[in-house]
């Protein structure tokens, strides 16, 4: 639904079905957008990752406590688009 973030870090506001493993989804996230990245900006990438490792293996997830979806897309949408 909203995408933005930091240098060393990204924003995702998602909706997906309850009945989805968020680990699950989290790894297929990472994967599937470090496989098009580096499909679509090898030479680029390449300068700047000195492993293979495109994502770190950690993420951090945290809910809204039931503010409005507004409130939490004007902050996702605040923060700096990555470099």
């Amino acid at each position: 639904m909203e995408f933005n973030g930091e240098d060393d870090h990204v924003h995702l506001l998602i909706e997906f079905p309850p009945s989805v493993q968020l680990s699950r989804l989290v790894n297929s996230l990472k994967g599937v957008s470090s496989r098009i990245l580096r499909q679509r900006h090898p030479a680029q990438l390449n300068k700047y990752l000195s492993e293979k490792h495109f994502w770190s293996r950690s993420y951090y997830v945290g809910t809204a406590g039931g503010a409005p979806l507004s409130v939490i897309r004007e902050y996702v949408e605040s923060k700096r688009r990555p470099a």
